[in-house]
């Protein structure tokens, strides 16, 4: 396949879209350095371009670029730093404690990559990989993120180093490492600094390239010491490693299901939104023949790529390029889930999730447009403090996508974006809002916008009057909750885990659905000239946490809640649909042109039908068969774990 040369531009720019995978050589894995085979490293490099890859992710591995060892006198005090016997050279790479050829191996790396036609991202504090922290002799049992003998050599090193190679133009970014929050505990302080002192050693030797943040498994949390804002404050392109065995909730069901193919998209959304910065789909994989077949991996990533395009993930790299079960060091000696994870195998044979990558990378160059525009929103889903965020951005998310609308995130500390749909799901504590927030929430309600928030143990404070509902008494549950919603009459009730029971009395509210004893669950109130719907279980965290919990036909309806609450919202575009296991996002191309994307994210192939809105048609196809027209409904035929891909045309102006 011909190669075009991605850019740092690829990154960044909203819709753009790189393909590529995570790179350790062949024949040697994290010892690609130390056995330096040029010949075999070409190989590699030609064959993954000749495969379709932009983008690799490679790894300076920080002991054989930086081998400083401390020479101690008695009772272990420190005398000098050398590299083993020898003393420091009286030159810049000696000064930073750089092995000269190491550096020229790199740049020769770099040449071949740049031969083949591929871009390099590059981890510059490589010091944890795949289960075991490497660090230089010099450094061992020291704290990597707060000691600050430590951190003074990772300076010298990564000013060395982008010094000596930020001139490649292979090389497009520089990644701070590799899911370096893995190798030292931190506070939230410390993290920042640690993050602040490493991206700024970068740019004082180059502010043409991005900083990567390269981390994974954030947090939105007050508590939290890797915070998705601050890698957003620091760095300019967040990224996420969304493999399902390694991710809260996401290690339930089949990765072939709709849990496993959105939750690189979601994981994504959540980080870019909140961080206020592009993010990257870094890292994923199905981590091995123990957890699906070749052929369900091909399913996983074919699903994983069509969701992170449409939802503006900028990018998808897997990991690895090759297996590497022949390799005896560790960490491949300890751990099992590290050795078959490649797009070749040993035996340099290619695997199916290669052939789905490779027919991807043909679709997306193919198209008419180079960068695919970023999806429209309906509603903005807020992440209080005191829950578990992740939980009920994910089952927010899923929810949404069921329901048949798109949905942003950001926390309750930040200000209020612009909305007419506010979801807050699952709210926990007395501390979920502040004060100023919540009032500010309650204005927008008051000016006409719609709030919904579902209870998991939450002391809310203004709560009579805006809810219209008086708390009558609180205690814990025994057991599920049954909730019967009226306009669902076709549902059973839905059984949910829930902490506490709240019973409630309307002051005002509308009472929408209820629990078997007459208790409110579910109530509507207007407040102002916009309307507030309350649920007083997390069906958010109960869908997530529950196994099966999104799919059908056995998993409960609980978007049909969603739908209901976002009823307006859901009317504003182009295309509806009403098999919950499609996703829909629109994009508009011009004031009358919107790209559509419909994603089958189940095992088996999907046949319905979809309604499009007065005034659009289907136009153009990018992918699959297009929509059939029947009657006022659309029907549409989407393979399993595939999409279609088509644009409408507002033939009245838009919508």
């Amino acid at each position: 396949m011909e190669n075009s040369f991605a850019t740092s531009a690829d990154l960044l720019e909203p819709g753009s879209f790189v393909i590529g995978c995570n790179y350790w050589a062949s024949h040697a894995g994290t010892a690609m350095w130390s056995d330096w085979r040029p010949d075999a490293v070409d190989a590699d490099l030609q064959q993954l371009s000749e495969a379709g890859m932009q983008v690799l992710r490679v790894f300076p591995l920080w002991p054989d670029f930086q081998p400083i060892t401390l020479l101690r006198t008695a009772h272990s005090r420190p005398i000098e730093f050398r590299l083993g016997e020898r003393p420091l050279p009286d030159d810049d790479a000696g000064g930073a404690g750089v092995s000269p050829e190491a550096i020229d191996r790199f740049r020769q790396f770099a040449d071949l990559a740049d031969k083949h036609g591929l871009r390099l991202i590059v981890g510059l504090i490589t010091g944890w990989m795949s289960g075991r922290l490497f660090v230089p002799p010099a450094l061992e049992g020291m704290n990597p993120i707060t000691d600050a003998t430590a951190v003074m050599w990772e300076v010298r090193l990564v000013r060395h180093f982008v010094r000596q190679l930020g001139g490649h133009r292979a090389i497009i970014a520089w990644d701070l490492g590799n899911e370096c929050n893995c190798m030292g505990h931190a506070t939230r302080e410390q993290s920042w600094l640690w993050t602040s002192t490493i991206v700024n050693a970068i740019r004082v030797e180059d502010r043409t390239r991005p900083v990567v943040s390269g981390m994974h498994s954030l947090s939105t949390a007050r508590d939290g010491a890797w915070r998705i804002s601050d890698q957003g404050e620091l760095t300019d392109l967040l990224t996420t490693h969304p493999y399902p065995i390694f991710t809260p909730h996401c290690d339930r069901d089949a990765v072939n299901t709709i849990r496993a193919g959105l939750h690189a998209a979601a994981e994504s959304r959540m980080y870019a939104d909140v961080g206020g910065r592009p993010c990257l789909v870094e890292e994923v994989g199905t981590l091995g023949p123990m957890l699906a077949s070749e052929a369900v991996a091909a399913d996983f990533v074919r699903c994983g790529l069509l969701s992170s395009w449409a939802n503006d993930c900028h990018g998808f790299l897997w990991w690895c390029a090759y297996d590497l079960d022949r390799l005896e060091h560790a960490p491949y000696d300890w751990d099992s889930y590290e050795r078959e994870l490649g797009l070749f195998r040993a035996d340099r044979t290619p695997k199916p999730v290669l052939r789905e990558m490779a027919a991807f990378r043909r679709f997306i160059a193919a198209l008419p447009v180079r960068r695919l525009p970023p999806r429209t929103t309906q509603a903005v889903c807020v992440l209080t403090a005191g829950q578990d965020s992740w939980a009920a951005a994910f089952g927010a998310f899923v929810l949404a996508k069921q329901a048949g609308f798109d949905i942003s995130f950001q926390t309750s500390e930040q200000p209020l974006r612009d909305s007419a749909l506010y979801l807050v799901p699952c709210m926990s504590g007395a501390q979920s809002f502040s004060r100023r927030r919540w009032l500010e929430l309650l204005d927008r309600v008051r000016s006409g916008a719609t709030a919904y928030v579902s209870h998991n143990d939450a002391m809310l404070s203004p709560f009579v009057e805006p809810f219209g509902l008086e708390v009558v008494s609180r205690s814990r549950r025994v057991a599920p909750a049954g909730i019967r919603i009226d306009a669902l009459p076709d549902v059973s009730a839905f059984s949910v885990g829930s902490p506490f029971r709240l019973g409630l009395s309307p002051t005002r509210a509308a009472v929408l659905g209820g629990e078997a004893d007459g208790n409110p669950a579910f109530t509507c109130a207007d407040y102002g000239r916009g309307r507030i719907y309350f649920l007083t279980v997390p069906i958010e965290q109960h869908a997530t946490a529950t196994p099966g919990g999104f799919d059908a036909p056995n998993a409960q309806p609980l978007w049909r809640i969603y739908r209901q609450i976002a009823e307006q919202a859901i009317a504003g575009r182009a295309v509806q649909k009403e098999h919950p296991q499609l996703g829909v996002t629109e994009h508009p191309l011009d004031a009358r042109t919107r790209a559509v994307v419909v994603i089958n994210y189940s095992p088996a192939p999907v046949s319905s039908s979809i309604r499009m809105a007065a005034g659009w048609r289907p136009a153009a196809t990018w992918r699959g068969n297009p929509p059939a027209a029947r009657a006022a409904l659309w029907d549409i035929a989407v393979p399993a774990n595939d999409g279609i891909a088509f644009t409408a045309t507002g033939l009245q102006g838009g919508v």
